[in-house]
């Protein structure tokens, strides 16, 4: 059955895309960073819709960093760009994580998990892993010298006297050299995809390279060049997958904003061997796709949350709906949670955090619970029970990146307030740039329980959040309309974040419920 496919596809952020067919379902695999539990995969049945499959894990090291253990932590750092790939029945996710300079291979025998994790000896930028039809196993890997390693046949590093060969260099002067590799064989031929910046300017371009066997010579270009009226911004990065009926496509990300990086879904047609991405060298911004499964129901990539759950039958099942420590799983903890300091009364529909540790700003808070913002813009309101704070404690909701800015419920001198505070760069005595929060504005407010609400805009010029707090019937916006922007220092799109901290003692308490998620459009 055909159905329409709208780019950008899932208007949400999920980039370093890697995407495999396995018989009528296509799976994609996306960076996930700091966030955990981590390495998310999605599936769908016509490649323009899609819904959670399975978190690979739901802790990694558990490291000081990961675990957000006094100041540290791995923001802008943690798992990214995983290789996906399923042989002889079994799925294999490899990916490196950039605060451990390790490589992860995570294996199941079905999506939903249970995975097994492991490392690959060495550090392999961008990898991609290519299972050959004689056995042979390889890893392709780098940051514009691009390398090729045969492994051993347990994955569990380089084959001693096997294939180590450097395949392709960006001798150009770009900004961003190949990287993102992505190692295929299709047809008997051997393709390596790439990201990279266009020579003299700023601009993310797709790159392909083929050659006829891996030690043979790669040859190729770009194949990909457009940003689909998004002043430069190029679509670029991912895999490419074929339907049950022979068709290509390339599931590509295109930066957008502070919103994150979205994918897109461009189609692949051939010219003998070679690939071509688009149409007449444009991407479509609408195009039809097969169903292979019309009459599923997709699950939301974001949703509300009563904190009540549901009877799930099965335990797969409830693993894939339920897969971020027993909550929905759209949501996300944004580093590893502490798990002692939860509590979740689904009789009440009542979560509870309680604080451990002091805390200078709300990226140290632990146990922050996320979900990611939606193009082309949405809204995220919960209640707070205050009741339970400590002196110089927050408990709120924010709107997540390195800027984030946030409204929340505070306890100071005995008195309860609604305050919206934001982070902006500023430069220290050093001459380094640091975060800086600052509060806008203060309201004293009575009562032990609080509704409080964020709206964000995105888009050329947008990219704004509004914050308020409902007084009576009415909603009432604090604080200034503050900027965000997408930087590398968390290197992930905005999100929705409920969250406590504490600045002077610890052990407050304060619970959320009746998360809402809603749509949010205009300026």
């Amino acid at each position: 059955m055909k159905t329409e496919a709208n780019n950008p596809i899932t208007k949400l952020d999920y980039p370093d895309i890697d995407v495999i067919r396995v018989d009528d379902t296509y799976y994609m695999v996306s960076t996930t960073m700091h966030f955990m539990p981590g390495c998310e995969i999605l599936r769908s049945y016509d490649l323009a819709n899609w819904e959670h499959a399975a978190y690979v894990y739901d802790r990694l090291d558990g490291t000081p960093g990961q675990t957000l253990a006094g100041e540290e932590n791995i923001y802008g750092k943690g798992m990214w760009a995983a290789s996906l790939r399923f042989h002889q029945g079994v799925f294999y996710v490899c990916f490196v994580a950039n605060d451990t300079r390790k490589t992860y291979l995570f294996t199941s025998k079905s999506i939903e998990g249970p995975w097994e994790k492991r490392c690959i000896e060495g550090f392999y930028h961008d990898c991609s892993l290519l299972f050959d039809d004689d056995g042979r196993v390889y890893i392709a890997y780098g940051n514009r010298e691009i390398y090729i390693t045969e492994l051993r046949a347990d994955l569990g590093g380089p084959l001693k006297g096997g294939l180590h060969r450097l395949a392709v260099r960006d001798i150009t002067d770009t900004c961003l050299g190949y990287e993102g590799t992505h190692f295929v064989k299709i047809g008997g031929k051997y393709y390596m995809f790439f990201i990279h910046s266009l020579e003299g300017r700023w601009m993310r371009a797709e790159a392909c390279f083929m050659a006829d066997s891996p030690e043979g010579e790669f040859t190729g270009g770009d194949v990909c060049v457009d940003d689909m009226g998004l002043s430069g911004q190029g679509v670029a990065q991912g895999g490419i997958v074929d339907t049950p009926e022979g068709k290509w496509y390339g599931i590509l990300f295109q930066d957008t904003g502070a919103v994150g990086r979205i994918p897109v879904l461009v189609p692949v047609t051939w010219e003998g061997c070679r690939p071509v991405f688009g149409e007449g060298g444009k991407i479509p911004k609408t195009l039809a796709v097969t169903s292979e499964r019309p009459e599923h129901v997709y699950e939301p990539l974001v949703c509300s949350d009563d904190f009540k759950g549901e009877e799930v039958p099965g335990e797969a099942e409830r693993r894939r709906r339920y897969g971020c420590f027993g909550l929905k799983s759209p949501w996300q903890f944004n580093h590893e949670p502490e798990l002692s300091l939860l509590r979740l009364d689904r009789k009440r529909g009542v979560l509870w955090m309680t604080t451990d540790k002091l805390c200078k700003r709300l990226t140290q808070a632990k146990n922050m619970l996320t979900q990611r913002m939606r193009l082309p813009g949405c809204s995220g309101e919960v209640t707070v029970d205050f009741a339970g704070l400590k002196d110089g404690d927050y408990a709120g909701i924010c709107a997540l990146q390195g800027c984030y800015g946030m409204v929340a419920a505070a306890r100071r001198g005995g008195a309860d307030f609604v305050v919206m505070g934001s982070a902006r760069r500023t430069e220290n005595q050093n001459h380094r740039t640091e975060m800086a929060e600052k509060e806008w504005e203060a309201v004293e407010i009575k009562g032990s329980q609080v509704r409080l609400r964020v709206e964000v805009c995105f888009g050329p010029g947008q990219d704004q959040a509004r914050f308020y707090y409902r007084s009576g019937e009415e909603w009432k916006k604090i604080g200034e309309t503050h900027r965000l922007y997408f930087g590398l220092d968390h290197f992930t799109g905005c999100r929705f974040g409920l969250f406590q901290y504490a600045t002077k003692e610890i052990g407050g308490k304060a619970g959320f419920m009746d998360f809402v998620y809603g749509d949010v459009n205009g300026k």
